[in-house]
C-alpha cells in the first residue's frame, strides 16, 4: 500500500492511512509529503511521530490507540519564505458519513436531494468543523479532493468509495469557506489523470476559472411566507401568467460596461416589472456556464448560480424580493445536453459517465454538446436533484425546460444512419420520456402551484397533459406553431396578406389541445432574425403599428404570455448580449408609444377575467368572423368563468375601415377600452369616441350588431359592463 500511496494509486487510504492496530501494535499512520515534521495529540502533549518513508509517511506507535478524532502538529519545510508549524485534525481519524439509504437511492436514481449527499457541505463532525467532500466516480482508481489548502496535489487527500455505489468520500477538517477545489481522478484501466470540477458544487470561481468554492456559511432570512402561502393554493390554470423574460447580464448594465448583481437586479428590475404589469419574470439560465455568448445554455454547474452576478445568497434575496413586490420567478433550465468542457461533466471519471459513450445517441450534432444518459439511474438523480435544488433552496416558482423536442426523439436532428433506434425500433427516446414525467410529477407533489412549461416545437402529443393520462406532465407547452404563423404573417406586406389569412385562424384546430403559453422569446431577435420591429414591413409608421397591432393580437388571444426584454420598447437592434438593452429609445415618441401600448395591454390582461380565466378551453373564445381575407380582418370573443367577456377586432392593413359591422353577443353601450391606433402609442388616433351603441340588427349569427371603425394597422378591445354572454 505504501508504494501506491506514493504514486497516487491507492484505491483503500482508510485502509493504509489514519488509526489502527496492526500485528498487535497500536499506531497511527499520515502522510504529509511536505512535511519535515509531525506531531501527534497525546493524551494533551504532542509527540514526535517517526518518518518512515521520505516521501513524507509518519507513524506513531503506542500502548493505546489517540482518542479520536485525534490533532497533529505540522512542519512545513516548504512553506515559503521559511518553514511553517500548524495544527490540525487528521482527515482520516473521521469515519464515513454518507448513509447506505442515501447510496441506494442515488444508485437507483430515487435520490431527489442528491444536492445534500453529494458535492461539499460545511459541517462539523464530532463537533470538529470542516467540510465534506463527496463524488460520484464509478471508474475511478482514485480520487482526491485538490485545492488551495493542499497544493493542488492529488497525493495528499485522496478519498474513501464507498462499495460498488460509486461514490467518494473525505472530511476534510479547519477548511475555509470559500476554498477552491477540485477532483482529482484516475480512471482505474487507462491510469490517465483528469482535474475535475465537482458536479454538485453550489457556487464557483468566477469565469474563465472553473474551480469550485467550499460554501459559504452565511444564509439569509426569507420573507416570502405570504407569497409561497398563495402560491400552494394558486389556480394557475385560470389565472394571468404574463412572463417577462430576461438575460441578466444585458438588462441593465452599469456604465463602465459591468453587469448588475442579483441585489442590483432586485432594486432596479421589480419596480420596472411592477410598472410594466408583468406577472413573472424568467431567467435565462443563470447555472454556471464557461462562456458569456452561451446566455447559460452550456452549462456546466448544475447547481451553482454563476458568479458572474453575485453569490448564492444574493441570488436569493433577488427571488426573495420579487415576491416580496408580488412577481413570480420562473428558470429557464437545460436538461437536454452539456458542453465538452474537459474540466466538467464530460467524460467525468475517464469514461462515458453522464453521456453515452455512441455519438449517435450521445452527441447533440447542432450544438456540438453531449446529451445526458436518461437510462443511467445516476444521471437520473443527478438531473431529478438539480430540478429540486433550484425549487426548494431558491423559491423559484418554476421550470422553462429548454429543448424537450430534442429530449423526445432519437432522431432529432439527424439523418438516417446517424442514429440508433430505441427497443422496439422507434424514434422515441424511452428514457428521457420516463424522466420528464417523473420531473413533472416530482414538481407538482412536491412544489404546490410551481410550473413546469415545456419548450417543445414538434407535434408530440399530449406535453401539457397529466402523466396518469399518458401525458408528459408539464403545466404547458410552448406555443412554436403559433408564434411561427403569427411571424411568418406579420412579415408579408399588408397588401398580400389576403392570401395568408390562415395562418391566423389555423391555430384554433389546436389550440386547446395543450396548455399553451404565447412566446415572443429571445430565440427570435438574434442570428440575423431581427428583433420584432425589424421584422415588421412597411415605413416606420407602419412597423411601429404593425408591432403595437401584434402585441395586441398576442395579449388578448387564448394563452399565457411571454415577451423578451426589448420587445416592450420595440428595440431596434437585434438583442446583443454584450451589451445592454437600447434604453435610449425610450426617449423617441414611436418607442415610449409601444412602451406604453403593451404596459396598457399588459394591465388588461391582468385586470380582466375575460382575457385570462378560460385560455386553455374553447369556451373561452369564439370567432365572431374569420373569413374576412379581402379586408385582413379577425375578429372574435374572449370569455371569463361568470359570462362576461370581451370583444376584439383587429386590421392588418393600413387601410381605416369604416362603417364596419360586426356581430355582438348582447344589446347595449360598448366602450372602446383599448385601442392600439391611440395618439398616446403614436398612433393616427382614429376611433370610436370611446362608446358604440348597438344597432339591433342581428348579426353573423349573433343576436345583435354595432357599426364600428377600425384604425389602420390596429386593434381594439370593447368591453360591455357588467356583461353576462346571453346570446351564445
Amino acid at each position: 500500500m505504501l508504494e501506491a500511496l506514493l504514486a497516487a494509486r491507492l484505491h483503500d487510504p482508510f485502509a493504509y492511512l489514519g488509526a489502527r492496530v496492526e500485528q498487535n501494535y497500536n499506531l497511527v499512520r499520515a502522510f504529509y509529503p511536505y512535511a519535515t515534521n509531525v506531531w501527534i495529540n497525546i493524551a494533551g502533549e504532542f509527540e514526535p511521530m517517526a518518518r518512515i518513508h521520505p516521501g513524507g509517511v509518519f507513524e506513531w506507535c503506542g500502548t493505546v490507540l489517540p482518542q479520536m478524532p485525534y490533532r497533529l502538529r505540522i512542519e512545513d519545510g516548504n512553506a515559503a519564505p521559511e518553514a511553517t508549524v500548524y495544527e490540525t485534525y487528521d482527515a482520516y481519524a473521521f469515519p464515513p458519513q454518507i448513509s447506505d439509504q442515501d447510496l441506494y437511492l442515488f444508485n437507483e436514481g430515487r435520490l431527489r436531494q442528491a444536492y445534500r449527499t453529494l458535492g461539499s457541505h460545511a459541517t462539523e463532525i464530532k463537533g470538529i468543523a470542516g467540510v465534506l467532500f463527496s463524488v460520484w466516480a464509478p471508474n475511478a482508481e482514485r480520487v482526491s479532493v485538490v485545492g488551495n489548502f493542499n497544493r493542488w496535489d492529488g497525493r495528499v487527500h485522496p478519498m474513501a468509495v464507498h462499495g460498488s455505489s460509486g461514490v467518494w468520500e473525505l472530511f476534510i477538517p479547519g477548511l475555509p469557506p470559500g476554498s477552491l477545489y477540485k477532483y482529482e481522478i484516475r480512471n482505474r484501466n487507462s491510469g490517465e489523470i483528469l482535474l475535475k470540477t465537482d458536479p454538485y458544487a453550489r457556487f464557483y470561481e468566477l469565469r474563465p476559472n472553473n474551480a469550485a468554492r467550499t460554501p459559504e456559511r452565511g444564509e439569509i432570512t426569507w420573507l416570502d411566507s405570504v407569497w409561497m402561502a398563495n402560491r400552494a393554493a394558486w389556480n394557475w390554470l385560470q389565472a394571468p401568467l404574463n412572463i417577462y423574460e430576461i438575460h441578466a447580464g444585458s438588462w441593465k448594465r452599469h456604465p463602465d460596461g459591468r453587469f448588475y448583481s442579483y441585489r442590483e437586479l432586485a432594486r432596479h428590475l421589480t419596480s420596472y416589472v411592477r410598472e410594466m404589469g408583468y406577472t413573472h419574470v424568467e431567467l435565462l439560465p443563470i447555472s454556471e456556464h464557461p462562456l458569456d455568448e452561451s446566455w447559460g445554455y452550456q452549462t456546466t454547474g448544475y447547481f451553482a448560480a454563476t458568479s458572474r452576478y453575485g453569490s448564492p445568497d444574493d441570488l436569493k434575496f433577488f427571488v426573495d424580493a420579487c415576491h416580496q413586490a408580488g412577481i413570480g420567478v420562473l428558470l429557464d433550465w437545460v436538461p437536454a445536453h452539456f458542453p465538452q468542457d474537459a474540466f466538467a461533466l464530460s467524460r467525468f471519471d475517464g469514461t462515458a459517465l453522464y453521456e453515452h459513450e455512441d455519438p449517435r445517441v450521445g452527441l447533440h450534432q447542432d450544438w456540438g454538446t453531449y446529451i445526458f444518459n436518461f437510462g443511467r439511474n445516476e444521471v437520473k438523480s443527478f438531473l431529478m436533484s438539480s430540478a429540486h435544488y433550484w425549487l426548494s433552496e431558491f423559491h423559484f416558482d418554476g421550470l422553462r425546460v429548454d429543448a424537450v423536442a430534442s429530449m423526445l426523439y432519437l432522431d432529432y436532428s439527424r439523418h438516417p444512419g446517424e442514429w440508433l433506434p430505441n427497443r422496439y425500433g422507434g424514434r422515441e427516446n424511452l428514457e428521457a420520456i420516463d424522466f420528464l414525467r417523473e420531473l413533472n410529477i416530482m414538481v407538482h407533489e412536491e412544489f404546490p402551484g410551481a410550473l413546469t412549461l415545456a419548450e417543445e416545437s414538434t407535434a408530440w402529443p399530449a406535453v401539457s397533459r397529466p402523466t396518469y393520462v399518458g401525458g408528459l406532465g408539464f403545466s404547458m407547452k410552448w406555443n412554436m406553431g403559433w408564434m411561427n404563423d403569427t411571424l411568418s404573417y406579420m412579415l408579408e406586406n399588408p397588401v398580400h396578406r389576403r392570401f395568408h389569412h390562415d395562418r391566423l385562424t389555423f391555430g384554433q384546430l389546436y389550440a386547446y389541445t395543450e396548455n399553451f403559453v404565447l412566446p415572443f422569446s429571445h430565440d427570435e431577435v438574434v442570428h440575423g432574425k431581427a428583433s420584432l420591429l425589424g421584422k415588421m414591413p412597411g415605413d416606420a409608421w407602419q412597423q411601429f403599428a404593425n408591432l403595437r397591432l401584434l402585441f395586441t393580437y398576442q395579449m388578448t388571444y387564448p394563452g399565457k404570455k411571454l415577451n423578451f426584454m426589448g420587445n416592450e420598447f420595440a428595440q431596434g437592434r437585434e438583442w446583443n448580449s454584450s451589451r445592454e438593452l437600447d434604453w435610449y429609445q425610450l426617449s423617441y415618441e414611436q418607442h415610449s408609444g409601444v412602451h406604453a401600448a403593451l404596459r396598457d395591454l399588459n394591465h388588461l390582461y391582468s385586470d380582466i377575467p375575460a382575457l385570462h380565466e378560460l385560455d386553455f378551453l374553447p369556451e373561452g373564445f369564439a370567432w365572431i368572423d374569420c373569413h374576412d381575407a379581402d379586408n385582413s380582418v379577425i375578429s372574435y370573443i374572449r370569455r371569463a368563468c361568470d359570462g362576461s367577456f370581451a370583444l376584439i377586432i383587429l386590421n392588418f392593413t393600413p387601410v381605416p375601415r369604416t362603417g364596419y359591422r360586426i356581430g355582438v353577443p348582447s344589446r347595449g353601450t360598448y366602450h372602446e377600452i383599448f385601442n392600439s391606433d391611440s395618439s398616446h402609442y403614436g398612433g393616427s388616433n382614429l376611433g370610436n369616441m370611446g362608446e358604440i351603441e348597438t344597432s339591433g340588427q342581428p348579426w353573423m349569427g349573433l343576436p345583435d350588431s354595432i357599426i364600428i371603425i377600425l384604425p389602420p394597422l390596429a386593434g381594439i378591445i370593447l368591453s360591455l359592463e357588467s356583461s353576462r354572454d346571453v346570446g351564445v
